[in-house]
């Protein structure tokens, strides 16, 4: 057992996490490289096992492919009966969530999670209904492919040649709570193939010829293995948080590489990239800030930023750690990293320097515990200049007088307590003072307090007075305690003066990148989204800066409020070779430094989606290694900003183009068949009277002419009706209001159908005392004759129709009711949608005319809806109001 404690705010959020898992159901994922490894076997097998133990297992949904053995496994189940979608002329055969939610079992079985539903679901993707069974209680066991993980989509497209549509986020893998790798070789995959285990022998050899490709296997059963080692992986270090476990599990191994301002670190870091790669292990190279790296020169903090940028390139995760002491910092860092092995370079300091002011190198020797320390030796480049002396700089002399100064009134103080209080009390007014000057000063001024407090308080106040002589030993000790005390205690206070400067300055960056992703995931449009981001950035680093996006091929600076760099066609040629190579350049770099300011790649999911200019206002601004890694975070924050805006406005898009070839092909499929059905009437009929006008009848001619002209009305009212939902969806419809009575606009609606209506019986109910309306009675009269149209076309032919009209002081309503077979349920508001049509005995339409009248009905004022009636039939109603009274000029019988 160590000493060592759990953090408490780890300690907390896990608490949080165990108590909602509580509420939950398990997640177990049945992880597999490809179809036909047996995933769904194991699957069944697990949930074979729990109906054995007495567990309540459902099978949702499972997906056999014909597989025998797969389908034996399934006697014994209870099996969730399927939903059934029409979809294309066909049926699917879905996943019930309602049915699953209701039935609520312990367990239930749901294959194929990286499945699309089909449209009219409550959800997408099954895996958002598996999300939602495990949200209710409901252990939840369910399979996938690691070609489905979103994070590998573009990776598994370039070894296959095949893009994946069908998608799972890589969140819900890392919800699953246990993850149970399927794995099969290659060539065992192959040869189920070939055995008509995994398709149908056609569908196998066209598999072996494309994706099942041996190749393609061994590429995708790596990544299965590697994606369930980091999964694993992650939960190993959450555990060892958890338990506060301090010592490193090497089970796995990860390379530190810590680097220092030596002209010899790129050799060193080069030397863990070796190692790194003969061990296939992760590694990361980190630098530690303590306060004496604030006195290093300008040429050692460039080296600084120089190795940190090459670690980058060769592959490494780069970190910059800040603490009082490097050993203990890299240590508490390595196992927290659960890092097996510590490469740094070997100690320069000859051995009377080691002795007295230590070595970094013993340190993590007898620290580190299991961890491996590695100490490499790295030649002195020929080519580098020498590390001579290091730059005088002028020493700031202020500090040292307000130490003198303070030590002074200290002294004063303890000369006036003197006669009244004892020596320790004196002591204590200079270790006041000490500590004062630690607070303000550096550890010089400090030490200077600290050796003038012990001289002055020997000179003033130990006999013999006015002396360094002292009479009596003991004092000895009261000086060196002193000193070691006051020692103590500065350095211990400048030491805390600096980690509390550290933590503000951490808190303002964290503060300022939370203030910018909180404004820009509340916020859309590109160009907002970079005036935001623009904002904090100046906020944070003074700088002109500008962003230029790709606008017709080349990349095209925005004008925006705060981006006040200009770029001429120098800089303008930097952004492109920055865009082009994803790298930094520019200001402060390698590549490129000429440029007047640091060009930063704007690298989202999808690539770069930009470049940000900035231009800081002190040139060197850049050169501390931290403040180039925020700057690169604001660049990602404002990347994904970007990148999260033009997919929200290509989803948009993609919706509208969906929605109008929608559109398009409903008009296309109802339009022409309403048009070739009169328009072969009409063709046929003229063609029989021009062929055989002669050798026809007088009844049989009148027929047929009476057919062409019932088509061509037809004809006539199809096109008016796409000519009125034109106007209605444009808003040119143009209303021409004036007072009617209702019975004249309804009787001439029946004149228009009375052929159409034949033998039909039509009640019509309107009161005498009924009041005029102020409408266009063009249009309502149109309404009329579609709602009969509809009537006519949904019921049978001796059916009858009732019409009644009845008012209100405040409204007029209208109901034109039918004996046929309703609607079907839920769709009452359906019917009115454009290109919505509802079959019945064979008659379809064009889906435009309850859809005209709604608009018509909705210009005026009024509303419009359906209801199935008790008896059978379903009734339409509208109203309209009557908001003022006719004028008396107008007659009642007008």
């Amino acid at each position: 057992m160590t000493g060592a404690r759990p953090d408490p705010d780890a300690l907390l959020a896990r608490a949080k996490e165990e108590e909602a898992r509580k509420t939950r159901g398990r997640l177990k994922l049945f992880f597999g490289a490809a179809a036909g490894v047996g995933k769904t076997y194991a699957m069944l097998e697990a949930a074979g096992e729990l109906k054995a133990d007495g567990i309540d297992v459902v099978v949702g949904l499972v997906e056999t492919h014909g597989r025998v053995e797969t389908e034996a496994l399934l006697k014994g189940l209870d099996v969730l009966p399927p939903r059934l979608v029409p979809y294309r002329g066909t049926t699917l055969r879905e996943f019930d969530l309602d049915a699953a939610l209701e039935r609520h079992p312990t367990v239930i079985v749901v294959d194929e999670l990286a499945h699309s539903n089909p449209e009219g679901s409550r959800h997408a993707k099954r895996w958002q209904d598996v999300l939602e069974l495990a949200d209710a209680g409901i252990d939840v066991y369910t399979a996938m492919n690691v070609q489905h993980l979103e994070s590998l989509n573009d990776l598994v497209a370039k070894i296959t040649g095949v893009v994946v549509r069908e998608t799972v986020p890589d969140s819900t893998l890392e919800r699953a709570d246990e993850i149970e790798l399927v794995d099969l070789p290659p060539d065992d995959l192959i040869q189920r193939l070939q055995e008509g285990k995994v398709y149908v022998p056609q569908q196998a050899q066209e598999a072996m010829r494309n994706f099942f490709r041996k190749g393609n296997l061994i590429a995708l059963r790596e990544l299965a293995l590697r994606r369930t080692a980091e999964r694993v992986d992650a939960q190993m270090q959450a555990y060892m948080r958890d338990h506060a476990i301090a010592k490193t599990w090497p089970v796995a191994e990860r390379i530190l590489v810590c680097v220092s301002p030596s002209p010899q670190a790129a050799q060193l870091v080069r030397a863990g990239r070796r190692l790194a790669t003969h061990l296939g292990a992760q590694w990361i190279v980190a630098w530690v800030e303590t306060p004496a790296a604030a006195k290093l020169s300008q040429a050692d903090r460039d080296r600084v930023v120089q190795t940190l940028r090459l670690a980058e390139q060769l592959g490494a995760e780069t970190v910059t750690l800040t603490g009082s002491t490097m050993s203990e910092e890299l240590l508490a860092y390595a196992r927290a990293r659960n890092v097996s092995k510590i490469v740094i370079g070997k100690p320069a300091r000859t051995l009377w320097k080691r002795i007295l002011m230590g070595s970094i190198v013993d340190a993590l020797v007898r620290g580190s515990g299991e961890i491996d320390i590695h100490v490499v030796s790295a030649e002195k480049d020929a080519g580098a200049p020498a590390p001579a002396s290091r730059p005088v700089t002028p020493t700031a002399w202020a500090p040292y007088v307000e130490a003198l100064a303070v030590v002074a009134a200290c002294t004063g103080i303890a000369w006036l307590m003197f006669p009244h209080l004892g020596l320790s009390n004196l002591i204590m007014v200079y270790l006041l003072g000490v500590v004062a000057i630690a607070m303000r000063s550096g550890r010089g001024p400090t030490a200077l307090a600290s050796l003038l407090s012990v001289a002055t308080f020997d000179f003033f106040f130990v006999p013999p007075f006015f002396s360094f002589a002292v009479s009596d030993t003991q004092y000895l000790v009261t000086f060196a305690v002193m000193l070691i005390v006051a020692l103590v205690i500065s350095g211990l206070t400048v030491r805390t003066r600096a980690q509390a400067e550290a933590a503000r300055s951490r808190e303002r960056r964290t503060a300022a990148l939370y203030a910018m992703s909180r404004e820009l995931a509340s916020t859309r449009g590109v160009d907002d989204l970079l005036t935001i981001a623009v904002r904090h950035i100046v906020e944070v680093f003074p700088a002109d800066v500008a962003v230029l996006l790709p606008e017709g091929g080349r990349l095209t600076p925005r004008t925006l409020p705060a981006a006040t760099l200009h770029t001429d066609a120098a800089e303008q040629a930097v952004a492109e070779w920055v865009y082009a190579h994803r790298e930094l350049a520019g200001l402060g770099t390698a590549t490129l430094p000429g440029a007047a300011a640091l060009y930063v790649p704007l690298i989202g999911s999808r690539g770069a989606a930009g470049v940000l200019g900035v231009k800081p206002a002190e040139p060197h601004a850049f050169d501390n290694p931290e403040q180039l890694h925020l700057l690169e975070t604001f660049a990602n924050q404002t990347a994904l900003a970007i990148e999260r805006a033009t997919l929200a406005d290509e989803a948009q898009a993609s919706q509208v183009r969906i929605e109008t070839e929608r559109l398009r092909n409903s008009l296309l499929s109802s339009v022409s068949h309403d048009l070739r059905t009169p328009l072969a009437t009409i063709t046929g009929a003229a063609t029989t009277i021009l062929e055989s006008g002669t050798r026809l009848d007088q009844r049989t001619q009148q027929e047929l002419l009476e057919s062409v002209r019932d088509e061509a009305d037809r004809l006539n009212r199809l096109v008016q009706n796409l000519l009125e939902m034109t106007r209605l969806e444009s808003g040119a419809l143009q209303l021409h209001k004036d007072w009617h009575p209702v019975e004249e606009v309804v009787g001439a609606a029946l004149g228009r159908l009375a052929k159409s209506l034949g033998s039909r019986r039509v009640s019509v109910s309107i009161p005498p005392d009924l009041p005029l309306v102020k409408i266009d009675d063009v249009l309502i009269e149109q309404v009329f004759v579609n709602l009969l149209d509809n009537a006519i076309k949904y019921t049978p032919p001796d059916s009858a129709i009732r019409i009644i009209v009845t008012a209100t002081d405040q409204s007029l309503t209208a109901e034109v009711a039918d004996h046929g077979p309703g609607l079907p349920k839920g769709q009452e508001a359906l019917v009115f949608e454009k290109f919505h049509r509802a079959a019945s005995e064979g008659r379809r339409g064009a889906g435009l005319g309850l859809a005209i009248c709604r608009g018509v009905v909705q210009a005026h004022g009024g509303r419009i809806w359906a209801h199935n009636l008790p008896e059978g039939g379903v009734a339409f109603l509208f109203t309209l109001p009557l908001t003022d009274a006719p004028p008396a000029s107008v007659p009642a019988d007008a």
